[in-house]
């Protein structure tokens, strides 16, 4: 995670977290009250609408008049667009993770919230956050793979046999591997280009393979009369 993080406080100005925003090359800052714990986040996202830009949503009356939005709803929308602090445009309810979460929760949060950061919070008060950029960034500094090793041919046959009969979509498909000088040939039925693609990258991974020639076969559906 980024512990040196940039934030503002809730009675900024939304000029103000604007210019840190195109200052710093980030799309959101964390806020935070005066004893630092994180109460809201505003985002790129958050100024997008803004009466400044003429970017606010604009309705004839007619079509508020017949608009499925409440009265609150749409006073809140006003706020959001018009209003000049931070407090009036940032998303209150925020996705936080501790610092102890494993990368794998952190990446989950992210697909399945459909969000690009996650702050990192611990006995209240904002240590850190985590965005895409930062897991993309771990993943290209990760270090170097070593050299496959001298396992025998044999040995890596059973160790790409298990592999792949371990994955729950190699169990029922016909499947049959042969090795030589650490090139693994891959032979046999699946169901899908997916399982093809699939069984390929799984045999890349054993330690030892050198190389793989992916002959398996997807057979072509056939028509009904």
């Amino acid at each position: 995670m980024v512990t040196n993080v940039i934030a503002v406080g809730p009675d900024s100005s939304v000029r103000q977290a604007a210019g840190t925003l195109f200052k710093h090359r980030i799309s959101a800052l964390p806020v935070v009250d005066e004893r630092e714990g994180l109460i809201g986040i505003v985002s790129e996202g958050d100024l997008m609408r803004r009466a400044e830009l003429d970017t606010a949503h604009r309705r004839s009356w007619w079509l508020e008049l017949f608009s499925r939005k409440s009265n609150e709803a749409i006073a809140a929308e006003y706020v959001k667009s018009h209003g000049r602090r931070v407090k009036d445009v940032m998303t209150r309810e925020v996705i936080t993770a501790k610092p102890s979460t494993s990368l794998r929760h952190i990446a989950e949060l992210l697909e399945k919230r459909r969000i690009k950061r996650v702050p990192i919070v611990a006995n209240g008060k904002l240590v850190g956050i985590v965005s895409r950029a930062n897991l993309v960034q771990a993943l290209a500094t990760l270090p170097k793979e070593t050299e496959p090793g001298t396992l025998s041919d044999t040995a890596i046959r059973r160790k790409v046999m298990a592999q792949l009969n371990s994955k729950p979509w190699g169990k029922y498909a016909i499947l049959n591997a042969t090795v030589e000088d650490g090139l693994v040939k891959l032979w046999g039925l699946v169901a899908s280009e997916a399982q093809k693609e699939a069984a390929q990258v799984t045999a890349e991974l054993v330690r030892g393979v050198r190389g793989v020639e992916n002959n398996l076969v997807v057979p072509t559906p056939v028509d009904g009369d």
